[in-house]
């Protein structure tokens, strides 16, 4: 325990000494970064929206199963009906 707490101090005591000490730098920010900044925004607001729909979708289901809601959904046959009586009529 006494080695972690001389290894964390050591650690802030380098951290404060780097904002005390520390050099400005100038730099030149190429435009092509901004593509880049936008990729990574775009990224992460991508996978925080699929985050939050699949806990949406498991709390909502959670929710249901407590309330003893139950989610019914209409299922559309394949099947292909033919009017025999309105194709002879057409003829």
């Amino acid at each position: 325990m006494k080695k972690m707490l001389t290894v964390c101090a050591a650690a802030y005591v380098f951290v404060c000494a780097m904002l005390v000490f520390g050099a400005n730098g100038q730099a030149y920010i190429d435009p092509s970064v901004m593509t880049y900044v936008i990729q990574a925004v775009a990224g992460v607001v991508i996978a925080v929206g699929a985050a939050v729909g699949i806990y949406w979708r498991k709390a909502k289901k959670k929710a249901q199963e407590k309330l003893g809601i139950k989610e019914t959904k209409e299922e559309e046959s394949d099947e292909i009906i033919v009017n025999e009586d309105a194709e002879e009529k057409a003829e």
